[in-house]
């Protein structure tokens, strides 16, 4: 699919501009319209913020700004769609529960789902004067590996990383797999997803070749975009805080020493983290925002509370349990490494 209009490249004076917003939660269900469209089940479980309009087939021609009725998202305009996988735990004795979602430090009232990020430069840069090219309508991307299950195989991404908060402000170290101690705080996973985009298709059979890192470095460290990704994107970053505080007695870990936590499609290591993306932002309210001086609070951004988010919500197309202790995980995954953990 290619974007046909003609990308400016020139540069326009600096503007301070850094999105920082939650989403509560739309839908738990076992869909995934980007990289398995029309399957219902799909193969493993997902959490799924933004806008109503989410369906298992999610066209590229779909106009989901005109089509969802209400957003998840703080930001009014915002209809995207954001997804990851759930995360379990797996007791002694071989049952599985999925571990909550909670949000950030200043996100009170939000019902689970994540924070969301668009940033011109790295987190901690105040000034954000980079010039950005917001993402398009019909835009979707994908970022991780389903099947890695090697630090290795997870090196190929960058900053896709989970941190053990010792509070919610802890935010280092950062590792590729899964934390190897109960958590006080919950397990936060980072989903950051490339920058550099080649300028022409808004998405590829991977979901992932038309978008590429930088060169070298990262984007925090201002690395440039390769020649065949020329045009610069803004960070999207997702935070998902999982509440584990009912799963960290160390009584009910395996006793060889390993952790009890596992993806919704089986792996049991962390380095298979993911995320997907479907754009949704009405008109080019997306490229003001990023074009405009705001840092976290875009004023030029209409906002809605915690109640209208909360109240946006989907009704599951796939009917099974996702609350209670379950014999297996949605979909029947249960590699043998795990199982033979228990045996």
């Amino acid at each position: 699919m290619k974007w046909t209009s003609t990308v400016a490249l020139a540069l326009l004076a600096p503007a301070n501009a850094l999105l920082r917003f939650p989403c509560a939660q739309l839908v738990i269900d076992r869909l995934d319209p980007l990289v398995t469209p029309g399957m219902a089940p799909s193969p493993h479980l997902h959490q799924i913020v933004g806008g109503n309009s989410f369906n298992v087939t999610m066209a590229p021609s779909k106009d989901m700004p005109t089509e969802s009725t209400c957003t998840t998202c703080q930001v009014c305009l915002d209809f995207s769609n954001y997804w990851t996988a759930i995360l379990y735990f797996k007791a002694k004795n071989g049952t599985y529960k999925r571990v909550p979602q909670k949000q950030n430090v200043g996100f009170d009232g939000v019902q689970g789902g994540m924070t969301v990020y668009y940033m011109q430069d790295g987190l901690y840069n105040f000034q954000q004067t980079s010039k950005v090219t917001a993402f398009k309508p019909g835009f979707r991307m994908y970022i991780g590996d389903v099947n890695a299950r090697t630090k290795e195989q997870a090196e190929r991404f960058r900053q896709l990383t989970f941190t053990c908060l010792q509070d919610m402000n802890t935010r280092d170290p950062q590792t590729l797999e899964f934390p190897t101690q109960p958590c006080p705080a919950g397990i936060m996973t980072a989903v950051r997803f490339p920058t550099c985009w080649d300028g022409k298709n808004l998405d590829s059979p991977d979901h992932m070749s038309h978008m590429a890192y930088p060169e070298y470095g990262t984007f925090e460290s201002g690395g440039p975009c390769p020649a065949s990704h020329p045009v610069r994107m803004p960070q999207l970053f997702y935070e998902v805080i999982w509440e584990t505080k009912q799963f960290n007695n160390k009584a009910d870990w395996p006793s060889d020493g390993t952790q009890p936590f596992v993806w919704s499609f089986g792996d049991g290591t962390g380095y298979a983290n993911h995320g997907d993306y479907v754009f949704g932002w009405k008109d080019d309210s997306l490229q003001r925002a990023m074009d405009s001086p705001c840092y976290q609070n875009c004023p030029t951004l209409q906002t809605q509370n915690a109640a209208a988010m909360n109240a946006c919500k989907k009704d599951r197309v796939v009917r099974e349990e996702v609350d209670a202790w379950v014999n297996e995980l949605p979909g029947g995954h249960m590699p043998e490494y795990i199982k033979k953990r228990w045996d």
